[in-house]
Protein backbone atom coordinates (compact mmCIF):
# COMPACT_ATOMS: atom_id res chain seq x y z
CA UNK A 1 0.00 0.00 0.00
CA UNK A 2 1.60 3.25 -1.15
CA UNK A 3 -0.02 6.64 -0.69
CA UNK A 4 -0.55 8.77 -3.82
CA UNK A 5 1.45 11.98 -4.07
CA UNK A 6 -0.66 14.92 -2.90
CA UNK A 7 -0.01 18.58 -2.16
CA UNK A 8 0.69 19.07 1.57
CA UNK A 9 -2.25 21.41 2.13
CA UNK A 10 -4.58 19.17 0.15
CA UNK A 11 -3.39 16.16 2.16
CA UNK A 12 -4.03 18.03 5.41
CA UNK A 13 -7.54 18.96 4.25
CA UNK A 14 -8.22 15.37 3.21
CA UNK A 15 -7.01 13.97 6.55
CA UNK A 16 -9.10 16.48 8.48
CA UNK A 17 -12.17 15.53 6.43
CA UNK A 18 -11.66 11.78 6.96
CA UNK A 19 -11.12 12.09 10.70
CA UNK A 20 -13.90 14.61 11.24
CA UNK A 21 -16.37 12.16 9.74
CA UNK A 22 -14.94 8.95 11.19
CA UNK A 23 -16.90 7.11 13.87
CA UNK A 24 -14.16 4.56 14.66
CA UNK A 25 -10.42 5.16 14.40
CA UNK A 26 -7.53 2.78 15.15
CA UNK A 27 -4.25 4.52 15.97
CA UNK A 28 -0.77 2.96 16.02
CA UNK A 29 2.71 4.30 16.65
CA UNK A 30 6.10 2.73 16.05
CA UNK A 31 7.46 -0.15 18.11
CA UNK A 32 9.30 0.72 21.32
CA UNK A 33 7.56 4.10 21.38
CA UNK A 34 9.14 7.28 22.66
CA UNK A 35 7.12 10.17 24.06
CA UNK A 36 6.61 11.75 20.63
CA UNK A 37 5.20 8.54 19.19
CA UNK A 38 2.95 7.65 22.14
CA UNK A 39 2.09 11.27 22.95
CA UNK A 40 1.07 11.98 19.36
CA UNK A 41 -1.01 8.80 19.24
CA UNK A 42 -2.81 9.43 22.52
CA UNK A 43 -3.16 13.15 21.87
CA UNK A 44 -4.90 12.53 18.55
CA UNK A 45 -7.00 9.79 20.15
CA UNK A 46 -8.18 12.28 22.78
CA UNK A 47 -9.03 14.84 20.09
CA UNK A 48 -11.06 12.29 18.13
CA UNK A 49 -12.73 10.88 21.24
CA UNK A 50 -13.86 14.39 22.20
CA UNK A 51 -15.53 14.60 18.79
CA UNK A 52 -17.48 11.40 19.42
CA UNK A 53 -15.32 8.79 17.69
CA UNK A 54 -14.50 5.40 19.19
CA UNK A 55 -10.72 5.07 19.40
CA UNK A 56 -8.24 2.30 20.09
CA UNK A 57 -4.44 2.59 20.32
CA UNK A 58 -1.48 0.22 20.25
CA UNK A 59 1.99 -0.50 18.91
CA UNK A 60 3.40 -3.64 17.37
CA UNK A 61 5.76 -5.11 19.93
CA UNK A 62 5.11 -8.73 20.95
CA UNK A 63 2.54 -8.86 23.77
CA UNK A 64 2.33 -8.21 26.58
CA UNK A 65 3.33 -4.63 25.81
CA UNK A 66 6.08 -3.11 27.93
CA UNK A 67 4.53 0.20 28.96
CA UNK A 68 7.06 2.94 29.81
CA UNK A 69 6.62 4.55 33.22
CA UNK A 70 6.07 7.97 31.62
CA UNK A 71 2.79 6.73 30.13
CA UNK A 72 1.36 7.63 33.55
CA UNK A 73 1.43 11.24 32.31
CA UNK A 74 -1.25 10.51 29.73
CA UNK A 75 -4.86 10.15 30.83
CA UNK A 76 -5.84 8.05 27.82
CA UNK A 77 -3.16 5.39 28.29
CA UNK A 78 -5.32 3.14 30.48
CA UNK A 79 -8.49 3.72 28.48
CA UNK A 80 -7.37 3.32 24.88
CA UNK A 81 -4.18 1.27 24.67
CA UNK A 82 -4.78 -2.41 23.86
CA UNK A 83 -2.49 -5.33 23.14
CA UNK A 84 -1.65 -5.68 19.42
CA UNK A 85 -3.65 -8.91 19.14
CA UNK A 86 -6.74 -6.93 20.25
CA UNK A 87 -6.17 -4.22 17.62
CA UNK A 88 -8.68 -4.23 14.71
CA UNK A 89 -7.51 -6.55 11.95
CA UNK A 90 -8.82 -4.45 9.06
CA UNK A 91 -9.78 -0.98 10.33
CA UNK A 92 -12.00 1.30 8.29
CA UNK A 93 -9.79 4.23 9.34
CA UNK A 94 -6.29 3.79 10.75
CA UNK A 95 -3.70 6.42 11.63
CA UNK A 96 -0.01 5.69 12.09
CA UNK A 97 2.13 8.15 14.02
CA UNK A 98 5.90 8.71 13.97
CA UNK A 99 6.53 5.48 12.02
CA UNK A 100 9.31 6.19 9.49
CA UNK A 101 8.43 3.09 7.45
CA UNK A 102 5.71 0.46 7.50
CA UNK A 103 7.98 -2.15 9.09
CA UNK A 104 8.32 0.15 12.12
CA UNK A 105 4.74 -0.85 12.91
CA UNK A 106 5.95 -4.33 13.82
CA UNK A 107 3.08 -6.74 14.40
CA UNK A 108 0.58 -4.10 13.26
CA UNK A 109 1.98 -3.78 9.73
CA UNK A 110 -0.58 -6.29 8.33
CA UNK A 111 -3.39 -4.32 10.02
CA UNK A 112 -2.17 -1.20 8.25
CA UNK A 113 -2.08 -3.00 4.91
CA UNK A 114 -5.66 -4.23 5.43
CA UNK A 115 -7.07 -0.82 6.44
CA UNK A 116 -9.56 0.85 4.11
CA UNK A 117 -8.02 4.25 4.88
CA UNK A 118 -4.59 4.62 6.48
CA UNK A 119 -3.36 8.12 7.28
CA UNK A 120 0.39 8.29 7.90
CA UNK A 121 1.58 11.21 10.05
CA UNK A 122 5.36 11.44 10.26
CA UNK A 123 8.30 13.87 10.27
CA UNK A 124 11.13 11.57 9.15
CA UNK A 125 12.66 12.69 5.84
CA UNK A 126 13.62 9.11 4.99
CA UNK A 127 10.02 7.82 5.06
CA UNK A 128 9.52 5.99 1.71
CA UNK A 129 5.74 6.43 1.85
CA UNK A 130 2.99 3.97 2.73
CA UNK A 131 -0.70 3.98 3.63
CA UNK A 132 -3.41 5.69 1.59
CA UNK A 133 -2.69 9.28 2.68
CA UNK A 134 0.65 10.74 3.74
CA UNK A 135 1.12 13.73 6.02
CA UNK A 136 4.91 13.95 5.85
CA UNK A 137 6.91 17.01 6.90
CA UNK A 138 10.64 16.53 7.29
CA UNK A 139 10.95 20.11 8.55
CA UNK A 140 8.63 19.56 11.52
CA UNK A 141 10.27 19.24 14.93
CA UNK A 142 8.10 16.30 15.90
CA UNK A 143 5.05 14.31 14.96
CA UNK A 144 3.29 16.05 17.87
CA UNK A 145 3.73 19.39 16.08
CA UNK A 146 2.09 17.88 12.99
CA UNK A 147 -0.84 16.50 15.00
CA UNK A 148 -1.45 19.96 16.44
CA UNK A 149 -1.48 21.35 12.89
CA UNK A 150 -4.07 18.71 11.95
CA UNK A 151 -6.14 19.60 15.01
CA UNK A 152 -6.14 23.26 13.93
CA UNK A 153 -7.39 22.25 10.49
CA UNK A 154 -10.15 20.15 12.06
CA UNK A 155 -11.22 22.90 14.46
CA UNK A 156 -13.03 22.53 17.77
CA UNK A 157 -11.80 22.57 21.35
CA UNK A 158 -8.49 20.94 22.25
CA UNK A 159 -8.89 18.67 25.31
CA UNK A 160 -6.48 19.42 28.14
CA UNK A 161 -5.31 15.80 28.10
CA UNK A 162 -4.47 16.04 24.41
CA UNK A 163 -2.48 19.22 25.05
CA UNK A 164 -0.39 17.42 27.68
CA UNK A 165 0.25 14.47 25.36
CA UNK A 166 1.35 16.67 22.47
CA UNK A 167 3.51 18.88 24.70
CA UNK A 168 5.34 15.79 25.96
CA UNK A 169 6.04 14.74 22.39
CA UNK A 170 7.20 18.22 21.47
CA UNK A 171 9.48 18.77 24.46
CA UNK A 172 11.21 15.39 24.12
CA UNK A 173 11.77 15.32 20.36
CA UNK A 174 13.23 18.84 20.44
CA UNK A 175 15.55 17.96 23.31
CA UNK A 176 13.78 20.51 25.48
CA UNK A 177 13.75 22.97 22.55
CA UNK A 178 17.49 22.86 21.89
CA UNK A 179 17.73 20.85 18.65
CA UNK A 180 18.08 22.33 15.17
CA UNK A 181 14.50 21.48 14.18
CA UNK A 182 13.09 23.84 16.85
CA UNK A 183 11.55 26.66 14.81
CA UNK A 184 9.35 29.68 15.54
CA UNK A 185 6.41 27.47 14.54
CA UNK A 186 7.51 24.86 17.09
CA UNK A 187 7.57 27.47 19.84
CA UNK A 188 4.18 28.82 18.74
CA UNK A 189 2.69 25.33 19.05
CA UNK A 190 4.37 24.88 22.45
CA UNK A 191 2.88 28.18 23.65
CA UNK A 192 -0.61 27.18 22.49
CA UNK A 193 -0.33 23.81 24.24
CA UNK A 194 1.01 25.40 27.41
CA UNK A 195 -2.14 27.50 27.73
CA UNK A 196 -3.84 24.33 28.94
CA UNK A 197 -3.71 23.30 32.62
CA UNK A 198 -1.31 20.41 33.02
CA UNK A 199 1.53 19.89 35.48
CA UNK A 200 4.59 20.85 33.46
CA UNK A 201 6.97 20.45 36.42
CA UNK A 202 5.83 16.87 37.06
CA UNK A 203 6.04 16.12 33.35
CA UNK A 204 9.65 17.34 33.23
CA UNK A 205 10.53 15.25 36.27
CA UNK A 206 8.95 12.08 34.90
CA UNK A 207 10.42 12.52 31.42
CA UNK A 208 13.91 13.71 32.30
CA UNK A 209 14.66 13.07 35.97
CA UNK A 210 13.19 9.65 36.74
CA UNK A 211 16.01 7.17 36.13
CA UNK A 212 16.10 3.67 37.67
CA UNK A 213 19.34 2.87 39.49
CA UNK A 214 19.84 -0.04 37.08
CA UNK A 215 19.98 2.48 34.24
CA UNK A 216 22.80 4.33 36.00
CA UNK A 217 24.78 1.09 36.32
CA UNK A 218 24.32 0.20 32.65
CA UNK A 219 25.22 3.74 31.61
CA UNK A 220 28.38 3.58 33.71
CA UNK A 221 29.53 0.37 32.03
CA UNK A 222 28.72 1.70 28.56
CA UNK A 223 30.58 4.97 29.16
CA UNK A 224 33.56 3.08 30.55
CA UNK A 225 33.87 1.11 27.30
CA UNK A 226 33.24 4.10 25.00
CA UNK A 227 35.82 4.63 22.26
CA UNK A 228 36.81 7.86 20.51
CA UNK A 229 38.17 8.04 16.97
CA UNK A 230 39.60 11.54 16.84
CA UNK A 231 40.47 11.39 13.16
CA UNK A 232 36.90 10.54 12.15
CA UNK A 233 35.32 12.70 14.87
CA UNK A 234 33.42 9.63 16.01
CA UNK A 235 32.58 8.31 19.49
CA UNK A 236 30.77 5.05 20.11
CA UNK A 237 29.84 2.46 22.69
CA UNK A 238 27.55 -0.52 23.08
CA UNK A 239 25.25 -2.38 25.46
CA UNK A 240 24.76 -6.15 25.43
CA UNK A 241 21.97 -8.38 26.62
CA UNK A 242 24.41 -9.66 29.25
CA UNK A 243 24.75 -6.10 30.60
CA UNK A 244 21.00 -5.87 31.05
CA UNK A 245 20.84 -9.21 32.85
CA UNK A 246 23.79 -8.31 35.07
CA UNK A 247 22.15 -5.15 36.40
CA UNK A 248 18.50 -6.19 36.19
CA UNK A 249 17.83 -3.52 33.57
CA UNK A 250 15.81 -3.51 30.36
CA UNK A 251 16.44 -1.82 27.04
CA UNK A 252 14.21 1.13 27.96
CA UNK A 253 16.80 2.00 30.62
CA UNK A 254 19.31 2.83 27.86
CA UNK A 255 17.22 5.46 26.06
CA UNK A 256 19.24 8.41 27.40
CA UNK A 257 22.65 6.83 26.83
CA UNK A 258 23.07 8.41 23.39
CA UNK A 259 22.73 11.88 24.93
CA UNK A 260 25.60 11.21 27.31
CA UNK A 261 27.83 9.85 24.54
CA UNK A 262 27.09 12.62 22.03
CA UNK A 263 28.30 15.21 24.54
CA UNK A 264 31.94 14.26 23.80
CA UNK A 265 33.60 17.49 22.67
CA UNK A 266 35.97 15.80 20.23
CA UNK A 267 33.29 14.07 18.15
CA UNK A 268 30.67 15.26 15.67
CA UNK A 269 29.07 11.82 15.35
CA UNK A 270 28.06 9.51 18.19
CA UNK A 271 26.68 5.99 18.03
CA UNK A 272 25.24 3.65 20.63
CA UNK A 273 24.79 0.00 19.68
CA UNK A 274 22.23 -1.98 21.66
CA UNK A 275 22.10 -5.73 21.35
CA UNK A 276 18.63 -7.09 20.68
CA UNK A 277 17.34 -10.51 21.81
CA UNK A 278 18.10 -11.92 18.33
CA UNK A 279 21.76 -10.93 18.70
CA UNK A 280 21.74 -8.07 16.22
CA UNK A 281 22.54 -4.51 17.29
CA UNK A 282 20.18 -1.57 17.04
CA UNK A 283 22.37 1.42 16.21
CA UNK A 284 21.35 4.93 17.29
CA UNK A 285 23.35 7.75 15.69
CA UNK A 286 23.55 11.48 16.40
CA UNK A 287 25.37 14.32 14.65
CA UNK A 288 26.18 17.78 15.95
CA UNK A 289 25.70 19.22 12.47
CA UNK A 290 28.57 18.41 10.14
CA UNK A 291 27.35 14.94 9.14
CA UNK A 292 24.08 13.67 7.70
CA UNK A 293 23.67 10.51 9.76
CA UNK A 294 20.22 9.97 8.23
CA UNK A 295 21.85 9.26 4.86
CA UNK A 296 24.31 6.84 6.47
CA UNK A 297 21.54 4.98 8.30
CA UNK A 298 19.38 4.86 5.18
CA UNK A 299 22.21 3.26 3.19
CA UNK A 300 22.04 0.34 5.63
CA UNK A 301 18.27 -0.05 5.60
CA UNK A 302 17.46 2.38 8.40
CA UNK A 303 16.44 6.01 8.43
CA UNK A 304 15.61 9.04 10.47
CA UNK A 305 16.72 12.66 10.32
CA UNK A 306 19.86 14.47 9.25
CA UNK A 307 21.08 14.77 12.85
CA UNK A 308 19.40 11.73 14.43
CA UNK A 309 18.96 8.34 12.81
CA UNK A 310 19.27 4.62 13.32
CA UNK A 311 19.42 1.19 11.75
CA UNK A 312 19.97 -2.45 12.71
CA UNK A 313 23.37 -4.08 12.19
CA UNK A 314 24.05 -7.81 11.89
CA UNK A 315 27.69 -7.19 12.77
CA UNK A 316 29.24 -6.96 16.22
CA UNK A 317 30.08 -3.59 17.80
CA UNK A 318 33.69 -3.35 16.61
CA UNK A 319 32.86 -4.20 12.99
CA UNK A 320 29.82 -1.93 13.02
CA UNK A 321 32.00 0.91 14.32
CA UNK A 322 34.59 0.23 11.61
CA UNK A 323 31.96 0.44 8.89
CA UNK A 324 30.55 3.67 10.30
CA UNK A 325 34.05 5.12 10.38
CA UNK A 326 34.52 4.17 6.73
CA UNK A 327 31.27 5.90 5.87
CA UNK A 328 32.40 9.01 7.74
CA UNK A 329 35.83 9.13 6.11
CA UNK A 330 34.62 8.21 2.61
CA UNK A 331 36.19 4.75 2.45
CA UNK A 332 34.49 1.79 0.79
CA UNK A 333 32.56 -0.88 2.64
CA UNK A 334 29.73 1.02 4.32
CA UNK A 335 27.07 -0.72 2.28
CA UNK A 336 28.05 -4.07 3.76
CA UNK A 337 26.63 -3.33 7.24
Amino acid sequence: MSAPIMDAEAALDRAAHILTNATQVALACHVNPDADAAGSMLGLADILHARGAEVVCSWGNPPPLDRPSWLSLFDGADRWIVEPNDFPGSPDVMVTLDAASSDRLGLLEPNMAAATECIVIDHHRTNPGFGTLMLLDGEASSTAEMVFRLYERMGGELPDGAAACLYAGLVTDTGRFQYEATTPETLRVAAELRRHPFDQARMAQVLFEDTPFAALRVTGVALDRAELDREAGFVWTYVTQADLVRFGADMADTEDLIDAVRAAREADVAAVMKQQPDGRFKVSMRSKGATNVGAIAQSWGGGGHRLAAGYTSSWGPAETARLIREALTGSNGAADA
